[in-house]
């Protein structure tokens, strides 16, 4: 047998408690108890719009909305419970090129992000199983000629996107 240290093991007697207790899980962080299909797709928008983000919240909406279809469309069941997708933020990064633009050197960069929750809602209006998300991506834009729109929809996309790897 191995000489552990008295560190190490009180490290494993630790970890291994924690573990009992189920504050500690092995393996990924994955979405629980979400059913396999679905009935119905549909996006709220309203913490955006709360925010005063209007026709833009509109916008992200129908292309979450659009990506949701697309993305699950092998997993429609008409009686499945619905999934509705709560988009409580989202962040648009004021330097897409990292600062760039037309002088090198510039200051910051950063990511667009998007925060969320996904809820399987059951037929009387019960939150079956819910799956908060953050997602962030890289623009594909310059500063030069930043298209928040077009970054606006890719973020949607995104988004979707790793609730589909998640669910």
């Amino acid at each position: 047998m191995p000489f552990k240290s008295r560190r190490s093991f009180l490290l494993s007697f630790a970890c291994a408690a924690l573990a009992g207790t189920g504050l500690i899980t092995a393996g990924p962080a994955q979405a629980q108890g979400f059913p396999p299909g679905f009935s119905s797709f549909s996006v709220d928008v309203s913490p955006l719009k709360a925010k005063g983000l209007g026709p833009f919240a509109d916008l992200v909406g129908q292309a979450a909305l659009d990506e949701l279809r697309r993305s699950f469309a092998d997993r429609i069941d008409p009686r499945g419970p619905r999934f509705v997708l709560v988009i409580t933020g989202i962040f648009l990064t004021p330097f897409p090129d990292n600062g760039v633009g037309w002088r090198r050197g510039g200051g910051g960069g950063g990511s667009d992000g998007m925060d969320g929750e996904a809820l399987a809602v059951g037929p009387k209006g019960q939150i079956l199983a819910r799956h908060p998300q953050h997602a962030a991506r890289d623009p594909d834009t310059s500063s030069l000629e930043p298209n928040e729109r077009g970054r606006a929809v890719a973020m949607a996309q995104h988004y979707v996107w790793w609730l589909r790897r998640r669910l």
